[in-house]
């Protein structure tokens, strides 16, 4: 017999007392989030499983101390998963990239090989550009474009109001434009 599908807030309560069936289920609703992230911010697909099971093995391990302050659980995982990722950036001292061949890009019907591959080194270099932010600028991205993640959840996420969320957000799209413009590349539909 399988275990009842808790809502979240039930299966916290339940795994903060000790029910690993019920951190299963917390698990299984967000380990995919999760490791999108990580793999987003290492562009190591080993490193990202790694780090992502050192992050439900630390909220396994700290469950029991997790407190509700309003913002929702994912937000927590996230912060666990940014503060590994840090450290694993840290220890490796220098950012890796995704190597542009272990990107899908699958060519549209009666698409030319010339336009596949201009659209291929636009995706490099905006990967490239990406990269070279800073670390919360790329979390932004990824939260808000990964993720498909509202304001008011990257702020809860990043420890930010939302509307220094929206600021960053402008910002970061600004630049990225900038140094679009000053590789002559532009972004579809500009």
């Amino acid at each position: 017999m399988s275990e009842p599908e808790y809502h979240e807030d039930e299966a916290l309560a339940r795994a903060s007392q000790g029910d690993r069936e019920a951190f299963g289920q917390l698990y299984e609703r967000y380990a995919e989030r999760i490791f999108n992230y990580v793999y987003y911010r290492t562009g190591n697909l080993h490193d990202a499983e790694d780090l992502t099971a050192r992050v439900f093995q630390r909220a396994m391990n700290h469950i029991r101390s997790y407190t509700n302050r309003g913002a929702p659980f994912s937000a927590w995982l996230y912060r666990i998963a940014h503060n590994l990722v840090a450290n694993w950036h840290r220890d490796r001292s220098r950012k890796q990239e995704i190597a542009i061949d272990d990107l899908p890009i699958l060519p549209a019907k009666g698409d030319h090989p010339e336009r596949n591959l201009v659209r291929s080194q636009e995706q490099d270099a905006l990967l490239r550009i990406i990269r070279a932010l800073p670390p919360e600028r790329q979390n932004l991205l990824i939260l808000k474009f990964v993720e498909g993640m509202s304001n008011a959840e990257i702020g809860k996420i990043m420890g930010r109001s939302e509307g220094a969320v929206k600021s960053l957000y402008h910002r970061t799209l600004l630049a990225l434009r900038d140094q679009l413009e000053d590789q002559n590349l532009s972004l579809e539909g500009e």
